[in-house]
């Protein structure tokens, strides 16, 4: 396993990192017992940063992680959770006040069964006032820091120009990393036009979602997936050409995904056990650059293509 530092942080991460979002159901239904075994799993073949919210199948995908980290020594790994996003009673909310933050994250502490948490982040702030996120939500995640309830400040971002709104309007230092989401994976590499910023400013980057939520999988995407439908056809025929030379799609994006140096650590989900173990072996054995030729001419035409986030 290869590790790198996110930002300035000194929080040296495997490159590649468990994102505990199914552990919530979020994707499919879940044997808590088979997710639970799927933590031991990353943790155990070196996979040391693991990410959840709150938001995840409101509030259950911290509670599972947290029946998993209570018995895992802090000390093996790095967690990440969010604050600003929210659902209950099947309805999702947001709220971005500093007061809900604050509440947000003691309420984080007891359901992961940790004393702090490593790295906390405004959550997916294309929902938010931007200048709420600047003026009121950091703010008051730095003063957790200042007292050690959390040790790194983020933030989470599908709508890439907001990350630099934020971090050029609040104090150097304020916002150590970013959590950016399919934008650094076969059909969409837009991250890149912002890594020099990024590292200008000292600032760590960590990506998610190798897979673009399922576009780059032999199951294929899933019905409410957002991307458009010619993207969705391309994705499909990308995978359809790795099927007939005996390969995976998986296994070139996550490849894809976690061999750029400039990016500490790219996000996977799961909850089995053997797909942790299938990306552990996926992201060590060496990128086949033919067939990733092939790939990236077939979805050249909507190369970039993206969507609103919902």
């Amino acid at each position: 396993m290869e590790y790198r530092e996110i930002g300035k942080t000194g929080m040296k991460v495997s490159n590649i990192s468990f994102g505990a979002s199914s552990l919530g159901g979020v994707f499919h239904s879940l044997k808590e017992e088979a997710g639970i075994a799927a933590v031991h799993t990353a943790v155990d073949n070196g996979i040391n940063f693991i990410d959840v919210s709150p938001y995840y199948g409101h509030l259950k995908a911290e509670v599972v992680l947290g029946k998993a980290l209570k018995e895992i020594d802090h000390s093996k790994f790095y967690l990440s959770t969010k604050v600003g996003r929210y659902g209950k009673d099947g309805v999702n909310y947001w709220d971005y006040s500093a007061q809900r933050a604050t509440e947000s994250v003691y309420e984080s502490l007891e359901r992961l069964n940790v004393d702090y948490i490593d790295l906390i982040n405004v959550h997916d702030i294309e929902f938010a006032d931007l200048d709420q996120v600047v003026n009121e939500t950091l703010p008051a995640l730095v003063e957790l820091r200042n007292k050690g309830i959390v040790k790194h400040v983020g933030i989470t971002n599908l709508t890439l120009r907001h990350f630099k709104y934020v971090i050029d309007h609040v104090p150097a230092g304020t916002v150590e990393s970013v959590l950016s989401f399919c934008h650094y994976c076969l059909n969409d590499d837009a991250l890149v036009d912002y890594l020099d910023y990024f590292k200008e400013k000292g600032i760590g980057v960590i990506n998610a979602s190798p897979f673009s939520m399922g576009l780059l999988t032999d199951r294929g995407a899933p019905a409410w997936h957002p991307a458009p439908k010619p993207l969705q056809d391309l994705c499909r025929k990308a995978v359809a050409h790795c099927q007939s030379k005996g390969k995976s799609i998986e296994q070139l994006a996550v490849k894809f995904s976690a061999a750029n140096p400039r990016i500490a650590t790219t996000l996977f989900s799961t909850t089995r056990s053997e797909a942790v173990l299938d990306n552990i072996r996926w992201v060590n054995e060496p990128l086949d650059e033919e067939l990733l030729k092939e790939v990236q001419e077939i979805l050249e035409p909507r190369f970039r293509d993206t969507w609103l986030n919902s």
